[in-house]
Order: C-alpha cells, then structure tokens, then sequence
C-alpha cells in the first residue's frame, strides 16, 4: 500500500511540475502568435511603393505593392486598409541591376572575356511606422535581394520569373524585420 501512495504522490509532483513548465513557457511568449505576427494591431495602411529603378518592368512598383499586400493578409490577421492604420508601411524600388558574374576567359588575346552568368539584384526601401510601439518603426530600411541565371538564357523570357521569386523573398524579409518583429 504504501509503494501505491507513494507513486500517486510522484506522479503527482511530476504532473505539476509538467503543468508548470507549460506555464512558464506559454507566458514567456509574450504577445507572439501562431500567425507569426508579435504586434497586437489590427489594420496596416500600404501606400503604393513606386518605382525609381533605371530599369525593370514599368509595372514592378504596383506588382510589387500588390503582392505585399497579398502576402500580409495570408500570413497574418491584420486588416489592409487605405489610410491611418495601426500599422503603415511605404517605399519605394531603388534598384533594378543587372551584373555579369563568373568570368569566362576566352582563351584568346583578341576576344573579349565574357561571363558565364548575370544576378538580377533588386533592392527595395522601406519605411515602416508602429503607432501602438514607436521602437519597432524604422525609416528608410533598405532590403535587397538577388537570383543568378546562366547567360545561355533569354533575360526577357525569364525575367518575370525570376522578379517574382526576388519579390517573394523580399516580402518575407520585409515581413520579418516589421509585423513579426525578427
């Protein structure tokens, strides 16, 4: 009798020491969700971000605006509104390059060196406002991103592609760094 009582009384230490660890750590999480947002707002305000690239799409400002938008409505529960939200987030596309990469020597004094490969980097600036916790705001933040591609391949048939995957990526930068707070 006295093995089953003391047991019991094990397990039962065991069982609240469980509990109290659950409590610790569910507290430490503070104000993070599962969504992956750690701001307890409710609305962003997005202006369009322009395009001040040499280069790229005429487009690129508006698909990229777009597509921030879109991403921040999945990945989070914050309501994208016009004007005065909670949170605000404006910017702008400051570059568009393209840049050879690894050098291919020709062999030959009197022919040009070429390269093998180009990067695509774009590089996007952003401003980004918290009204409920002004030290999470930051200006002018620059975010930038790169793909490389093979110069065998036609740029203009893969230029979309490859804008988007650099969009994607710098979303989640820019997501990160501002409503999740990484």
């Amino acid at each position: 009798m006295r093995s089953v009582s003391m047991h019991r009384a094990v397990m039962a230490v065991g069982s609240t020491i469980i509990l109290l660890a659950i409590g610790i750590v569910l507290q430490s999480c503070g104000a993070y969700s599962f969504t992956g947002s750690s701001t307890q707002a409710k609305t962003i305000s997005l202006t369009e971000f322009y395009n001040n690239a040499d280069l790229g799409p005429a487009n690129m400002g508006q698909t990229f605006t777009n597509g921030l938008k879109t991403y921040l409505i999945q990945n989070s529960n914050l309501t994208v509104i016009t004007d005065e939200g909670e949170l605000q987030m404006s910017g702008e596309i400051m570059d568009f390059r393209l840049n050879p990469i690894s050098p291919v020597s020709s062999g030959n004094d009197n022919e040009r060196n070429t390269a093998s490969s180009t990067r695509l980097t774009i590089t996007v600036r952003v401003t980004y406002v918290n009204t409920l916790d002004e030290t999470m705001s930051f200006k002018d933040k620059s975010f930038s991103f790169y793909k490389d591609f093979d110069n065998d391949q036609n740029f203009s048939d893969i230029e979309e592609q490859l804008t988007r995957q650099i969009f994607d990526q710098l979303m989640l930068d820019i997501y990160n760094a501002s409503i999740a707070n990484w």
